[in-house]
């Protein structure tokens, strides 16, 4: 069954249908990791996106139950050169070309990823729609002008949980130390396993959850998780993070850390195409420390302005210096732009719970021997 990508500016690039038929809009993006393209898929940052790959060969490790990063896909469209026929690994349980039928979502294949990405690189993130029931260019290309965009519009309502819950994982067996409350803008898994793993209770609230509800969690710390699209539209969790800057110690990351910009009284801005992959050099402070980072995001902080007798940046991207971390002045409240959680990806960043969970532990025994 043949499919058809269409771009708003009218670029056209035909293949091959794989996955589930039909039509798909969202912004046309790139993602240059290797591997990966299970948690990828399943990554609800991607809600809104139609996702290429720029690796030529997708596919050939089938998709298993264990690597999921939320409970869904969550991308609009999948494109890919070519899609392994085989599925090899002892993991696998099924192929990805099932997987994504059985999920709805709609795969390309035979297209020129090469080609795509540097008209991206070139033209910047546009407004696409990916179709297997109508391959007449000029309809497509004029039904992706009128599709609509991700600036402006609240995409962490459509994938964050409907109601709270604790995150259970197998990788502790042991008692929790503290308590962490993860605000749900699009959580990745792997964010609430890390925490479990180095001895944290997780409860995962919805993103319109206010700071009075989670304050009376008695939480140790809270997690403003990552998420889809522009921050700016996503006031309630703006006003929650305000409202709990100078209460508990926070950790940010990704949609988190642009959330936490804005709470401070700053800007966000967005970015030509975005940096999506697993290889950003990441230089922490005025040290010559890097550390090669996995990232997802569309949008940044504006760090010109931020009060810097407040905020100070922590981390810069090396590719386009861009802001990539900020920390606040008097508070235990932190952030990156970047994944410290990785999956897929480098665990060079690993050390950023580490010191969520010291400056948890350094609150409470201030509050403990008052």
């Amino acid at each position: 069954m043949k499919a058809v990508l269409a771009l708003e500016d009218g670029k056209i690039f035909e293949g091959e249908a794989f996955g589930a038929g039909g039509e798909a809009y969202g912004e046309m993006v790139f993602n240059t990791s290797m591997t990966g393209y299970q948690e990828i898929i399943t990554d609800p940052s991607y809600k809104g996106q139609i996702v290429a790959m720029t690796y030529p060969l997708i596919g050939n490790y089938g998709v298993n139950s264990e690597d999921v990063e939320s409970f869904k896909p969550h991308l609009e469209g999948f494109v890919v050169k070519e899609l392994s026929k085989i599925s090899s690994n002892w993991r696998s349980q099924k192929s990805l070309n099932a997987y994504l039928t059985e999920n709805g979502v709609i795969g390309i294949e035979g297209v020129d990823t090469r080609a795509l990405t540097k008209h991206l690189r070139t033209r910047g993130a546009m407004k696409a729609v990916l179709s297997t029931e109508d391959l007449d260019h000029k309809s497509l290309i004029e039904k992706a002008k009128k599709s609509q965009g991700l600036v402006g519009r609240n995409l962490v309502k459509e994938v964050t949980c409907g109601e709270a819950y604790e995150f259970k994982c197998d990788d502790y067996d042991g008692e929790p130390e503290l308590t962490v409350v993860a605000i749900d803008c699009g959580i990745k898994y792997n964010m609430a396993r890390i925490l479990v793993k180095k001895g944290c209770r997780v409860l995962i609230v919805p993103a319109g959850t206010s700071a009075d509800e989670i304050l009376a969690e008695n939480p140790d710390g809270v997690l403003l998780s990552n998420g889809p699209g522009d921050p700016e539209p996503v006031t309630e969790v703006i006003e929650t993070a305000r409202g709990l800057i100078g209460k508990v110690p926070m950790f940010g990351i990704c949609l988190g850390h642009q959330i936490l910009g804005l709470a401070y009284g700053g800007q966000t801005y967005k970015l030509k195409f975005g940096h999506r992959g697993a290889n950003q050099p990441v230089k922490f402070g005025d040290s010559h420390k890097i550390d090669i980072t996995s990232q997802n995001h569309g949008f940044c902080v504006d760090l010109d302005s931020i009060d810097e007798s407040e905020i100070e940046m922590t981390h810069i991207n090396l590719n386009d210096m861009t802001v990539e971390g900020m920390r606040h002045r008097k508070h235990p409240v932190f952030s990156v732009q970047y994944h410290p959680e990785a999956c897929p990806g480098p665990h060079d960043a690993e050390y950023l719970f580490d010191e969520f969970i010291e400056s948890m532990r350094q609150n409470k025994n201030s509050k403990t021997s008052v």
